[in-house]
Order: structure tokens, then sequence, then C-alpha cells
């Protein structure tokens, strides 16, 4: 039984050997199965952070999206010489985090909390710098010991918003390259010029870079904060934070003894600004406090929402909860447009993340306004008024921009509101805002003025003269003719006496109204028709908002200058082109028209806008 089962394996066999043997390799090679692709180069991802509580949560949120597979990361983190909780911020992300990444170090020191040698948090003594130099280099030391191919280094306050930053800069197959971040200045992450001295040096190839004229990767003496490198270059091998060369002679600075480092070994730095990377806050002067800081960061955070989504913070820290008030005012109005979700919805978020409560108002949709409710709301234009840039009426969307501020102040009146502030819904947050208007308006109550409206944003036209400074008043002038409704503070009274004259029966743009008001409006004969011009407006000096976007910008739609003319729906109304330029850029103040003679906060004195 068990021969003819062996010789029938057997012939099987020698058919298939046969069949082999006729296939060639060509074809071979087409039956067999692709190779599989290479994994991704590991990366060490260091993290130094101090006082960076407020910090992390976003910055660790930010890397968490990372589009770059977390087993091919490791995580080198180290703190120390904090006042606050950032210890255990971060151990609680490590401790939620360890399964996804390849690996972990981390290196808390709780004692001490801070420099002996140091008068602030902001700081830097020789003795941190050296301590930061000492982390950097043991960093460093880690990614070649584990054979990393690349260490990417993030600064705590740094904000990588796009998730393939990563794959883009090794890409770009440079030694050491930075991502360009994003401020609300000039400062960045890198330098066009070193001094002798090493210190910044200004260039004019800095602002072409900066304001992304010119798009790529550009070598440069410095770079800084957020940068990768490639451990794979031999040239690597020669780079360290710490100890300086022997020759060194430049400033005792961490990035400055890098970038030193970097021209001893003939390496290169490059920044790159082909994408929006991600954004970091504009370096705050060495009195700062942490508060400072904290806020600063929350602009941060406001600027991102600008043309962004709100960044959401790691979901594997457990963040504080926020106790939005009024600050101080009996309202805080926000008017918006019901079918603009994208405007209130951003809004909404800019008042969350800086613990303001407001009400938001139903904006009157003017072009949803037809002749016969004009008319019943004994609605009539002010003989004779032109818009100055396209020589047109009224448009309905300006009246519907009018009616929504008139609903604000008879509510005002209504509920006897003594102090108000009243938002548009496109506006941006300057930097420290809340804290900014609620210390102006604590010193006008201290002075006791008498005072029924206060612009927090607007277009200054009048520019041939300075406006008059408040005395013992920080931040504050006596209104002349101005643009825009963005944001203002309005007392009862003045709510009262912009009601007393009855403007809808003579009615035009309501940032041209109000100037009739306090009497500053150029045209005399639109000021006729108002006889009590009494209106007491003053003004913050520097603003504390901005529009978010300018009529002519790409995407914008405003809904004041798109829209029909107020008594002939036929009639459609857009903006020109080049008109809008002269709207969207402030003519450049003469010397002798500037507000020089403001009393100054200290907080103006804290906000570095300097490289």
């Amino acid at each position: 039984m068990a021969a003819p089962r062996v010789r029938k394996i057997a012939c099987e066999l020698s058919v298939w050997l046969l069949m082999l043997s006729l296939v060639t390799a060509a074809e071979w090679e087409e039956m067999s199965p692709a190779e599989s692709p290479l994994q991704k180069p590991t990366v060490l991802l260091a993290l130094l952070a101090r006082n960076a509580a407020h910090t992390l949560p976003y910055q660790l949120g930010c890397l968490e999206r990372l589009d770059y597979p977390k087993e091919r990361i490791a995580i080198w983190a180290a703190t120390d010489h904090n006042t606050d909780n950032t210890t255990a911020v971060m151990r609680e992300w490590l401790k939620n985090t360890q399964k996804l990444y390849h690996s972990v170090e981390w290196r808390p020191m709780e004692e001490p909390r801070s420099y002996a040698d140091e008068m602030g948090p902001k700081h830097w003594p020789n003795s941190r710098f050296t301590h930061v130099m000492k982390l950097r280099q043991a960093a460093l030391k880690a990614a070649r010991e584990m054979w990393a191919d690349y260490v990417l280094f993030v600064d705590a306050d740094n904000l990588l918003t796009d998730p393939d930053t990563l794959n883009l800069l090794i890409a770009e197959n440079k030694t050491v390259v930075a991502p360009m971040m994003e401020s609300r200045a000039a400062y960045s992450n890198y330098w066009c010029g070193i001094s002798s001295q090493g210190y910044y040096k200004r260039t004019p190839a800095y602002m072409p870079i900066r304001k992304r004229d010119r798009k790529g990767c550009f070598p440069v003496p410095m770079v800084h904060s957020t940068f990768l490198i490639d451990l794979r270059k031999e040239a690597s091998q020669d780079l360290a934070f710490y100890p300086p060369h022997a020759d060194y002679t430049w400033a005792f600075d961490d990035i400055i003894v890098f970038a030193s480092s970097c021209r001893e070994a003939d390496v290169q730095m490059y920044v790159c600004n082909k994408e929006i990377y991600g954004f970091l806050p504009v370096p705050l002067r060495s009195h700062a406090t942490l508060q400072d800081e904290a806020e600063s960061f929350l602009h941060v955070l406001l600027e991102v929402m600008v043309k962004y989504p709100p960044l959401e913070p790691s979901s594997y820290i457990s963040v504080s909860p926020k106790y939005p008030d009024k600050m101080g005012f009996d309202e805080v109005f926000m008017i918006n447009l019901k079918r603009r979700t994208d405007r209130r919805e951003r809004m909404l978020q800019t008042f969350h993340q800086q613990e303001i409560t407001c009400k938001i108002v139903d904006a009157v949709d003017g072009r949803a306004l037809n002749s016969s409710q004009i008319e019943a709301m004994g609605i009539d234009m002010l003989p004779g008024y032109e818009d100055p840039y396209h020589g047109r009426p009224v448009t309905r969307g300006e009246l519907g921009c009018f009616l929504s501020h008139y609903i604000i102040w008879k509510e005002i009146v209504d509920r006897g509101l003594k102090k108000s502030v009243v938002f548009e819904d496109d506006l941006r947050f300057e930097i420290f805002f809340k804290r900014r208007l609620m210390s102006l308006i604590h010193e006008v109550e201290e002075e006791q003025l008498d005072w029924d409206l206060i612009y927090i944003g607007r277009k200054r036209m009048q520019l041939e003269h300075p406006e008059k400074a408040v005395p013992d008043v920080r931040n504050l002038v006596e209104a002349d003719y101005s643009y825009w409704t963005l944001g203002y503070v309005i007392s009862l009274q003045g709510a009262q006496k912009l009601l007393d004259v009855q403007p809808l029966s003579k009615i035009l743009p309501v940032d041209e109204f109000l100037p009739i008001m306090f009497n500053k409006h150029p045209k005399s004969e639109y000021m006729k028709y108002f006889e009590n011009r009494n209106l007491k407006a003053f003004s913050a000096e520097p603003l504390l908002v901005y529009p978010t976007h300018y009529t002519g910008d790409a995407g914008y739609i405003s809904d004041t200058e798109t829209s029909t003319l107020w008594n002939d729906e036929s009639k459609t109304t857009d903006w020109d082109r080049a008109k809008s330029q002269k709207m969207k850029e402030q003519i450049e103040l003469s010397s002798e028209a500037q507000n020089s003679d403001v009393i100054q906060s200290p907080l103006d004195r804290t906000a570095r806008d300097e490289l």
C-alpha cells in the first residue's frame, strides 16, 4: 500500500519541478510578494518645561496630533525650578501616554523652586543658561545613545498646529532645520543676522521671510525654540549645547552657544516658511510675572482662532475649569447675525478663554428688511448723506448695523445699566485685554471722570494733530473723529443721550453718528440735524481690539458693504478694492499727530514687540 503512494508523491514532485524550471526569473519576480515599506525614522522628542502649567495642555495636545507613528517617537522630558504645578501636569501626561510612545525618560526636579541669582521667572542669569544648556546636551546625548535618527526640540510654549510638521522637516534633508513659527509681531524663531559678539543683528533679509513674501527653506545663522537635528548626518556628531567651545567668546546663552557649535562644525542652519507650521508668544521683558506669561500665551490661543479652529488641549491632562465674569460691567453685549455662526462660535471661544461671559444680541439683518418694515419703524435717511468713499447712500447692511446698536442702547436704558461694554463679532483682542480694560475702567472711576462712551476699538480718522490725553488716567485720550464700532464702553447716560436725539428719523452709519454726537464730525451739514451734541467720548490708547479682517481681504464678506441701498433693494452695493485699501491701511501719523503725551501703564512696558 505504501509503495504506490510514494510513487504518486514522487510523480507530483517531478511535475512541480518541471513546471518550476519553465518559469523565468522575471516571471518568478512578478509572482513574489512586494517588499514592505520602510518604517518611519526614529525621533527623540525633547521637552524642557519650567513654570509651563498653562502652556503644556495645548503644547502636548499639538504634539499628540502630529501625523507620525508614536511608536517611532521616544519622549525625553525634564522640568525643574517650578513655582507652579508643571511637574504634576507633565507627570500626568507621561503616565497616560507612555504606552503610546516607544519610550519615556522623565527627569523631574522638585527643588529648588528658583535660581539663587534670578530676579524673577523671566530673568535669565548665567546659572539658568548653564542648567538649560546641560539639559539640552543630556537630551542630545540620550538621542545618540538610543541611535535615534532625529531629535526634535520644542519649547514648552511653542504650538505645532500643522500635524504634518515633523514629516515636512524630515523631508527637507537638512542637518539642522526649523519651522518658522508665527507670532503677533515680527518676532519668530530665527535670525538672519548675527553680530561679531553673537547678538541679534537686523538685516533686510528677515522681513521678506517673516512675511512669507519669499517662501522656501533658507540658510540662516540662528534657529531656536523649535528645531530638528538629523543625527544620521556625519557632521551632527560635532554639535553640542554644552560645554561651549574652548574658543567661545560670544554671549553666554543656550541658543547662541548652539549656533556657534553649528558654525564650528560647518553645519548650516535652515528655517522653512513653506507652510504655517505653528505659533509662539513674543518674549516678555525680564520683569514680567507668571501671570503676564500666562496671559501672553492665552493671546497666542486667541490669535490662532482668527484663521484656524480653536486648539484643543491634550485629552490626557486634567484641565482646570474657567470661571467667566462680566469684568465688573453690568452687562457685556456681543452683536452677531444669526446666519454668521462661524463668527459667533469664534467669539464665544475667545470669551471663554479669557473667562468673560457675554449676552449675545441677535443683530438686525439688514438684507432681510423690506421697504414696508423700514417705513413702519419710522426710519428715514439723513438728508444729503453720502458715503465718503463710495458716494452712495446708506446700505441695508449699515442700517441693520445701526439698528443692532440702537437695540442695545435701548436695553441699557430700559434695564438701567450704569456701565456696559459692547462688542461686534469680527474683532481680535490685544494682549492682556481683560486686565487692561478692567484697569482702565478702574482708573476712570477712581478719578471720577465724567464720561459717556469709551472706544476700545476704532479707526482714528483725524490725523493732523494729537488727541488730548486725559490727566491722571493712563491710556486714555479724548476721542476725535473716528470710524468703527468694534468695541466700546457705554454708560447709562451715554445711551440715553444717543436715544434722545431720535436718530432713526435721520439715519446714517453708526460710526458716522457717534462722532456727530461728540461734536467731532468734519461735516457741519450733518451735525446741524442733531442739536444736543454733548456726548463725552474718549478712547483707549493704545486700542484694545482690532478687526479680524478688512474689507477687500481675500475670502472676507462685509455684511455692511456687500448689501443693497436702504431704500432700493434692486440696487446692490459692494466694496471697491482701490477704495477699501484706504480703509485697511491707516495713514501713517506724523510725529505732530502722535498721541505721545498719554500716560502709559506698566502692561504696555511688559510686552516686547521687537525682535
